[in-house]
């Protein structure tokens, strides 16, 4: 097969492809709206955060007033023997009663865990929407890839395609073997075979796509070409390492519960402590047949108190030194998990900043091999015209070619993912970082 025809194949299949792509292809930043209010974790985590505040404010209530509303209503009947005495009473009662705390530590501990508890759901949803953003980018650029090996490997079956009616048009005439035409043969139902795995894996990328966003149909618009790759600012991991320290949502949250392990302490140790309330109320009793001192006799007792009523424990059978010893192990243990989570997270970021480093540089390695594999290819098909290379040998560089540019589309998407995923794992991936992604994208 000739250069220009080889040359003109793939170039009528990027140019279907493209005439195929339906109108209303989605940009990233549009699937991610869009999974923004379906994505059942995202709800759940900020489901949880209303919850949280609602739960602080319930804790508020302990440092407030509380004010109740009583009545009553009785009959009573005695029957007294010495001195003979019948008597049925009925006695309505009718009162209202506040108190207000004016000494409870441990009311006080309890609203300060109750905001920490806040941040922590806040933590939360950050690292729910961290994940949300990576994970829609994920699917829409395995999607991306599944689309480009397809192509490719379309485009490997048109070529071989061509390379085998050569073979049996050189084997008719006489100036090749049978085993140019077999080799050709097997190459393609080989290609064959990968078209239809190629096939199921971009259906299947789909449907996932599908379900994250909660549509059907999505289409992912392309990358542009040339692709400018971003770079990597800064360039030293520690500075990344640092970052993740200070803003990483799980961090956060590991922090926020060893501060909430502290607080438990000291509300712990406040059972020992007095606690000093003001009391006020307002009763009113109406008796409308008397009383036993004056029966017969429509009585009503209003009463109207107010006062400061002191508790003081003594004695609780050590229950207060054992829950101080059981929230001191608590706490150790959440300083524990926090350091163990630093280390985690550490790690996690090198990696994925090496990761990320790694594929800038295979990128590279891989444009160079693709015009590499495109020369070789060339010189093979010239060596094949001419008698000085055989048809496996054609056949080699086409396979060579296609996977070195499956292998660079692949490397191109996973640097982008990378650099989202770097940012995720310090904790400042925001909607700001996947429109820069988007941006990127053939429009």
């Amino acid at each position: 097969m000739s250069m220009p025809a080889f040359r003109s194949i793939s170039l009528s299949l990027a140019l279907g492809a493209a005439l195929m792509a339906p109108a209303q292809a989605q940009s990233l930043v549009e699937l991610l709206n869009a999974a923004r209010s379906y994505d059942a974790p995202w709800q759940s985590a900020k489901a949880q955060l209303d919850a949280s505040v609602a739960r602080a404010d319930q804790a508020r209530a302990g440092l407030l007033p509380s004010a109740a509303l009583s009545s009553g209503l009785s009959r009573t009947h005695s029957d007294i023997s010495a001195p003979p005495i019948t008597a049925s009473m009925t006695t309505q009662t009718v009162g209202i009663n506040a108190t207000q705390p004016l000494y409870r530590p441990a009311n006080r501990i309890t609203l300060q865990q109750g905001l920490r508890g806040v941040d922590v759901a806040q933590a939360q949803l950050d690292a729910a929407t961290q994940d949300l953003l990576v994970r829609v980018s994920q699917g829409y650029f395995d999607v991306l890839a599944a689309q480009d090996s397809l192509t490719f490997v379309q485009a490997q079956k048109a070529a071989v395609s061509e390379q085998l009616a050569a073979a049996k048009r050189n084997f008719e005439v006489g100036t090749s073997t049978i085993t140019d035409s077999r080799e050709a043969q097997a190459r393609f139902d080989l290609v064959t075979a990968q078209e239809v795995a190629a096939e199921n894996d971009l259906r299947v990328k789909k449907l996932a796509l599908d379900q994250l966003v909660g549509q059907d149909g999505t289409q992912p618009l392309p990358l542009v070409t040339p692709l400018p790759l971003p770079t990597l600012e800064p360039t030293d991991v520690s500075a990344w390492v640092q970052q993740a320290h200070d803003t990483q949502p799980l961090l956060r949250q590991a922090a926020l519960a060893l501060d909430v392990a502290q607080l438990e302490t000291q509300k712990a140790q406040t059972g020992h402590l007095p606690t000093v309330d003001l009391q006020a109320g307002y009763n009113v009793q109406r008796s409308p047949n008397g009383t036993m001192a004056m029966p017969g006799v429509n009585s009503r007792v209003n009463n109207a108190s107010i006062g400061v009523a002191l508790t003081l424990p003594l004695f609780a059978g050590f229950a207060v030194q054992n829950r101080v010893k059981e929230t001191l192990a608590l706490e150790d243990k959440a300083r524990a998990d926090l350091e163990n989570l630093r280390r985690v997270v550490a790690q996690n970021t090198r990696t994925v900043f090496y990761g990320v480093q790694s594929g800038q540089g295979q990128v590279k390695a891989l444009e160079a091999a693709e015009l590499s594999s495109q020369s070789a290819l060339d010189a093979n098909q010239l060596g094949y015209q001419v008698g000085v290379r055989i048809n496996i040998d054609v056949l080699n560089a086409q396979s060579q070619l296609y996977q070195t540019k499956r292998d660079l589309a692949q490397a191109r998407y996973n640097v982008l993912l990378g650099t989202l995923k770097l940012r995720q794992a310090t904790g400042t991936l925001t909607e700001a970082d996947v429109q820069r992604i988007d941006a990127l994208l053939a429009k």
